[in-house]
């Protein structure tokens, strides 16, 4: 090893500061399972719902979801992975080396806002379905209208923020089985409501051809009229949305965290697994069963929840992934809530920092109105990162094509970059300034935003040090790099291989699980197709609810303990 490190100095160093090591990459199935868990939650019910509530057509929504969605895909191949697998570093790693620890805190005060909301969100939603088990009516407003609701949310709320400050390991472990049910339950959903609904607008409950399904959901789930019975959304709102609704962790580059552990950067294609099956289907699935449901209870879809909705559609099934999507995903962003505060006030534990801005949460999912406008405020968020996502792609691929220095900020030894500031706060003023001055649909506000960012980023940084020369410093990062490297090398001799399950029994439980969902989809499969009439309908769908929740019993039984078995192997040949 080179003079310039030593061993022990690049041990002590976080090694979430440090470049993610060769031996640490994942294949290409490791993110197609994890974007399709993380992007198959409970906010897909209220999306999918508020699609139909803002009176898109049925053609735009099919055509208008996939062009969106394919163009978030290509966001996160295109740039997002990129920076990713160059650096190995994770935003806020990369931030802090080009910007500073000013812009650092910032930048987690941001995210601790950000997040708080969206598990805010969640606990709400999952609270929706635990109030049908006390007959509590559905929150219509923006504020409380049931103390014994508040007292719901209190109770699920805080169990939250227990797991998230204890036990967030073992929830993020169960998370990961959880992707693949509910796919499943999604689509079974929708095709379990869905002879329901073709009886009650075509007068039979079986579809003799694709224009029967666009009859149906012209006149009964996208109308193309918003729930104010005024036109509602056209195709070009519904793909700005579909491309908008992740801008957080593409166009803001949240995900290089994910994407370093990338062997290639053509991997960024697997978050299709999370657009296509996720939001796409997802989304679609979700219309289906929220406008079924307020078709078979003569209500309108804003008078319904996801309790309402996952319920009618899925039996007892509807409260396990109501209840599941909500917990999994608040846990997962109150965490990140959790370590994005810690770092700002770094004097206290990640547990205390967790409680308290647990609690502000909780208190903040007593109000339905935040997961009612979560669409929105998913857009709006991303606006509030996205200029940052354009300060770092302003950094790595820009600068060493016009002439500046990467990681000048750095090599002049600064702890706060003006430009840096001052571009975010800008981006911010320009882009709310456009909405505000309704210049465009608000869906689209990220892309002006981001390239006004990158122009004003870079020609501030030229003016305030990084069109100049540092070879030192260069000299000294590349060979600290190849220190670093050297040193994961020799790390990833001592620690070996991760240890597979391939034993009989651990194969037997997989292929239980596998088999749980086979069953539940074609039980859905039957009700689809197999009801002639109401009366097998309704045969059909009860067996269907029926064994779909013992299927759900049995499938998270067989991969958890799956789970357990491989968990302990590895721990028993470490």
């Amino acid at each position: 090893m080179s003079n310039s490190i030593d061993t022990n100095t690049i041990a002590k160093i976080d090694s979430e500061q440090l470049p993610i090591p060769t031996h640490k990459l994942h294949g290409w199935t490791h993110f197609a399972g994890l974007y399709a868990g993380e992007h198959v939650a409970a906010t897909e019910f209220v999306i999918g719902a508020t699609f139909v509530a803002l009176g898109a057509t049925t053609t735009d929504i099919l055509v208008g979801l996939l062009i969106g969605n394919i163009l978030a895909i290509l966001s996160w191949t295109l740039i997002t992975t990129p920076i990713a697998i160059q650096t190995r570093l994770s935003l806020y790693t990369y931030l802090h080396k080009i910007a500073g620890d000013s812009m650092s805190d910032l930048y987690n005060a941001a995210n601790v806002l950000i997040f708080t909301v969206i598990s805010a969100a969640m606990i709400t939603v999952s609270c929706t379905a635990v109030r049908l088990l006390f007959n509590i009516p559905a929150q219509l407003q923006w504020y409380p209208t049931d103390s014994l609701f508040v007292l719901v949310v209190l109770g699920v709320g805080m169990i939250v923020v227990l797991v998230a400050m204890y036990g967030f390991n073992a929830v993020a472990e169960f998370s990961g089985l959880c992707g693949p049910w509910l796919i499943v339950m999604f689509i079974s959903g929708a095709l379990a409501l869905f002879p329901a609904l073709a009886n009650a607008v075509i007068g039979q409950t079986q579809l003799e051809s694709f224009s029967d399904f666009i009859t149906i959901g012209d006149r009964s789930i996208w109308t193309g009229v918003n729930s104010a019975g005024e036109p509602g959304i056209g195709l070009i709102e519904v793909i700005g949305f579909a491309w908008a609704a992740n801008t957080i962790t593409h166009f803001g580059l949240i995900d290089m965290a994910l994407l370093r552990y990338a062997k290639k950067t053509v991997y960024g294609l697997c978050t299709s697994a999370g657009m296509l099956f996720g939001h796409y289907i997802a989304w679609i699935a979700a219309g289906i069963m929220g406008a079924g449901t307020a078709v078979l209870l003569q209500s309108t879809i804003v008078e319904l929840d996801p309790g309402d909705v996952a319920y009618r559609a899925l039996g007892l099934s509807g409260y396990v992934i109501v209840i599941v999507a909500g917990w999994t995903t608040a846990n997962a962003n109150l965490y990140r809530a959790g370590l994005a505060a810690q770092a700002i006030f770094h004097r206290h534990s990640r547990r205390q920092v967790t409680f308290a801005v647990g609690v502000a949460t909780v208190v903040i999912a007593c109000f339905p109105f935040v997961y009612k406008q979560i669409l929105p405020l998913l857009t709006y968020a991303g606006l509030l990162v996205v200029p940052v996502g354009g300060i770092v792609f302003a950094e790595h691929f820009v600068f060493p094509r016009i002439g500046l220095t990467r990681y000048w900020v750095k090599y002049r030894g600064l702890r706060r970059s003006t430009p840096a500031i001052a571009s975010w706060a800008a981006g911010l003023v320009f882009g709310f300034g456009l909405n505000y001055l309704q210049v465009m649909s608000f869906f689209y506000l990220f892309l002006p935003t981001w390239l006004f960012t990158i122009v004003l980023y870079s020609f501030m940084a030229s003016r305030f040090g990084a069109s100049e020369r540092y070879p030192d410093e260069e000299a000294a990062e590349v060979e600290r790099n190849l220190d670093i490297k050297e040193f994961q090398s020799q790390q990833a001799l001592s620690e070996g291989d991760p240890i597979h399950d391939d034993s009989l029994m651990s194969k037997g439980l997989h292929g239980i699980a596998w088999m749980a969902l086979s069953v539940t989809l074609i039980l859905a499969l039957i009700v689809m197709f197999a009801s002639g009439d109401m009366v097998s309908y309704q045969r059909n769908v009860s067996v269907f609810y029926t064994w779909s929740f013992l299927c759900t019993i049995l499938y998270f039984a067989t991969s958890y303990w799956a789970l357990q078995r491989t968990k302990k192997l590895n721990k028993a040949h470490p």
